[in-house]
């Protein structure tokens, strides 16, 4: 079966794999970036890789409208739980792995922080392996460059994204680092342009990119899907 990946604005994507879709950090209202509204999305699983506004912003709304699951470390799930509503939901740690109906999800390291817009505590940001049927993807949310990116590249990654919008993430310089030690066959840019301080030249990048690995880069407009 075919896997899409769109790219829905600023960090947040859907993943479209046999009867399921996936949204991944759903921030649509308040989002300068987005072209549709939070009210319009459909999706069977919500992932939150942290709790700040950009990525768990429109969860609670979303995973409640559509009866969605929702997975994150345990904290915010019990946050989205116990003040927001959320009936399903699926706590999980670094490391840790749990195989659903569209494949296997493992929660990775992210470097970065994770309080939440009431201020309460976040639990640790993370990134995520999906394991599909058909593919092998690498969101690696918000985080700065690590060296055990190397090991996650050894699962055979097909599709990697990755944040280039520096400032509060990896930058043009460190996530072309981050390429050469993930080595996947395709990387999508991800989390810039949003705003002025996170603005970058995608398609510069991608160049450097092609010049120095052997991965192809597909940068996605707002709104455009890659099918795999």
């Amino acid at each position: 079966m075919t896997v899409t990946i769109t790219w829905l604005g600023h960090a947040t994507w859907q993943v479209q794999t046999g009867r399921h879709t996936l949204v991944i950090d759903p921030f649509f209202d308040g989002n300068p970036a987005a072209t549709m509204a939070a009210k319009d999305v459909h999706c069977d699983y919500v992932l939150v890789s942290h709790g700040h506004g950009d990525h768990v912003g429109d969860a609670a709304a979303i995973a409640n409208r559509c009866d969605a699951t929702v997975i994150s470390n345990y904290d915010l799930c019990l946050w989205l739980s116990n003040t927001q509503g959320v009936q399903k939901t699926l706590g999980m740690n670094l490391g840790g792995s749990a195989t659903l109906p569209f494949g296997r999800v493992k929660m990775t390291v992210a470097h970065h922080s994770s309080m939440l817009p009431d201020g309460s505590y976040g639990g640790n940001p993370c990134g995520f392996v999906l394991r599909l049927p058909e593919k092998t993807l690498y969101f690696a949310c918000d985080t700065a460059l690590f060296g055990d990116m190397k090991y996650i590249g050894d699962m055979g990654i097909d599709v990697a994204v990755l944040p280039i919008g520096d400032l509060f993430t990896l930058g043009p310089e460190d996530a072309l680092e981050a390429v050469k030690l993930l080595r996947p066959k395709q990387v999508i840019p991800s989390h810039y342009n949003t705003w002025p301080p996170i603005a970058q030249d995608a398609r510069g990048w991608a160049k450097v990119v092609e010049q120095q690995t052997s991965s192809k880069v597909c940068v996605l407009e707002v709104g455009e899907a890659l099918k795999l």
